[in-house]
């Protein structure tokens, strides 16, 4: 590891806990379109999703420490929702871009059935699900680009993505894992992520191990937190798990689903 030449938990008897929680509903996603780095709020679905997480939170007796999420509103009211219903709305909060949903280019603000019947299922595929090819870059003057965002004002432009593949996205999230999330994990904390599809994705692919091929069958469903418990190493010392497993997989098959809807 980077940050460490010898792992070491300060709180022995408090082993790192990981809990990852995907954004509910947004109104984008309730209207089929692809979203990335565009400001969008949750929709009402998804701020019943955001509460039922903070139950989840409750009922299983998962208390974070400290709090980590994008700089999208999407993720931060997920968050806010979900710890006051788990009475910990109080606990540190960081923020990051690099923990920013992967950016989609050109395709931001585009409907995913119409971009589908448009450019025929292998290159809509290849868009949205393959591993290091990113979609064509958004101009500087679309009405869906981030260019000139306020909440970015102290990121060097120059390493502001215009569109990304999902390699993209570990490349920038990676750094900040390893010298900003992994001292507080490594400080015996539990850490709470807040933040979207293909940011968790990348991060359960480091740290699951999957390979480039096998992460397009990854989907992570909107709203229920998934847990790991890891070691000195922080590496998985038991398979994750999701508080709701039935939620889960209900969840990640809509999500498999999307383009295909009207």
């Amino acid at each position: 590891m980077s940050f460490l030449k010898k792992p070491y938990i300060k709180n022995q008897l408090k082993m790192p806990k990981l809990v990852l929680v995907r954004h509910g509903q947004s109104e984008w996603n309730e209207k089929n379109l692809f979203t990335g780095w565009v400001d969008v709020r949750l929709s009402a679905v998804g701020e019943k999703e955001a509460a039922r997480a903070g139950e989840l939170l409750k009922e299983h007796n998962v208390h974070p420490d400290v709090l980590y999420t994008s700089k999208l509103s999407r993720a931060i009211q997920t968050a806010n929702i979900a710890l006051s219903k788990s009475d910990r709305l109080w606990i540190p909060v960081k923020r990051s871009w690099r923990l920013n949903e992967r950016h989609y280019g050109a395709l931001q603000g585009k409907d995913k059935a119409e971009t589908l019947e448009k450019y025929g299922e292998e290159k809509f595929t290849t868009w949205r699900r393959s591993f290091d090819v990113p979609p064509p870059p958004i101009e500087d003057d679309s009405e869906f680009s981030q260019k000139g965002d306020a909440r970015y004002h102290n990121v060097d432009p120059n390493v502001l993505p215009q569109t990304e593949s999902l390699a993209l996205v570990i490349d920038r999230l990676l750094p900040y894992w390893q010298d900003v999330i992994a001292k507080d994990l490594l400080a015996g904390q539990t850490v709470m992520i807040a933040a979207h599809g293909n940011s968790l994705r990348a991060l359960v692919k480091h740290l699951e191990g999957i390979s480039d091929a096998d992460i397009a069958k990854l989907n992570i469903p909107t709203g229920i937190p998934l847990v790991f418990e890891l070691d000195e190493n922080l590496k998985p010392s038991k398979p994750s798990y999701y508080l709701d497993p039935e939620a889960a997989a209900a969840g990640a098959a809509a999500v498999a689903a999307q383009g295909k809807k009207k």
